[in-house]
This record gives structure tokens, sequence and C-alpha cells, in this order.
């Protein structure tokens, strides 16, 4: 991993699956890798500010907060529209994550995808039609898949090297 040491590396391979919870989380990990607590501290918000670690922050379970109604939306935009839309959608406060994809052609027209989550799939399509009305003309079509379960929830993990 180009961009970092292998001090910052222990730290993200510390980090990776959640802060341990405990009253000092930085204090338990920097004992684990052999430094300070200021020197976790210090060197993730270096790394924040970098882009390396984009943030340090809960991750809520949305299915044990009731969310259980998840739809990935996506969206055939007009390409010379679609970055400058896609930013106002993710934007949106119940959009988790939104992405510009390569359509796959012919079968595959969408080139916007926009993960909605909600209690209900009403409240899913509700969402989605708000999304609709935010891309106007320039969309042309659009469709909603559903999660039936989870095969894996996690995010990028480095292996756990020596070093």
């Amino acid at each position: 991993m180009s961009g970092i040491d292998a001090i910052d590396r222990k730290i993200v391979t510390a980090t990776q699956c959640g802060l341990p919870v405990v009253r000092q989380p930085f204090a338990r990990i920097a004992t684990e890798i052999g430094c300070s607590e200021a020197d976790v501290i210090a060197r993730l918000a270096v790394m924040a500010a970098r882009g390396v670690v984009r943030r340090v922050a809960a991750a809520p379970n949305h299915y044990a907060l009731g969310m259980v109604a998840n739809g990935m939306s996506v969206w055939d935009v007009d390409d010379t529209q679609v970055s400058a839309l896609g930013a106002e959608i993710g934007a949106l406060p119940y959009v988790t994550h939104c992405y510009r994809r390569p359509r796959a052609l012919p079968a595959w027209p969408y080139n916007l995808f926009a993960m909605v989550h909600g209690a209900t799939r009403a409240e899913v399509e509700t969402k989605r039609a708000e999304i609709a009305v935010r891309l106007g003309s320039a969309c042309r079509a659009s469709d909603i898949l559903y999660s039936t379960r989870i095969l894996k929830k996690t995010g990028l993990r480095l292996a756990r090297s020596g070093g």
C-alpha cells in the first residue's frame, strides 16, 4: 500500500473492523501496535486529511434499527448530466451510497446506482420517486433491486501481515 508507512498500516489493520468498545479505544490500539495514543490519533487525522481513511465513525446495523426494506435503485441517466446529478442524489440523507457505473448494453442500460433503505418497501418506493423527480428528464429508465439477504457486509480488509 503506497503512501503509508508500517505504523500507519498497523493502525489501519487494527481499526478496519471497528474500534474496540472500551473507554479509551485509541490507547488500546496504541498498546497493541507499540506506539502512543497521541500517535494513533495524529496518524489517523493525517490519513483522513489525505483521503487514505475516509472517516472514523459508528456503523449502525440498519436491520437492527428496523430498516429492513433495502433497494439498490438503478437509473439510466444522460451521460452529460450523470456526474452532477449523481452528486446531488448521493447527498440525499436517505441514500447511503451512490455510484456511477458503465452501462452493459444492450441488457443493462443503467449508469447511476443509489442505495436506499427504509422500514417498508412503500417507504423505499417513496424515496425512489423523490429521486426520479430530482433526475427529471435526464433519466430515461429506472428499476430497483431489493435485497433478500446479506451474504457479506464489510468494507475493505487488509491482510494482517507481519511488520
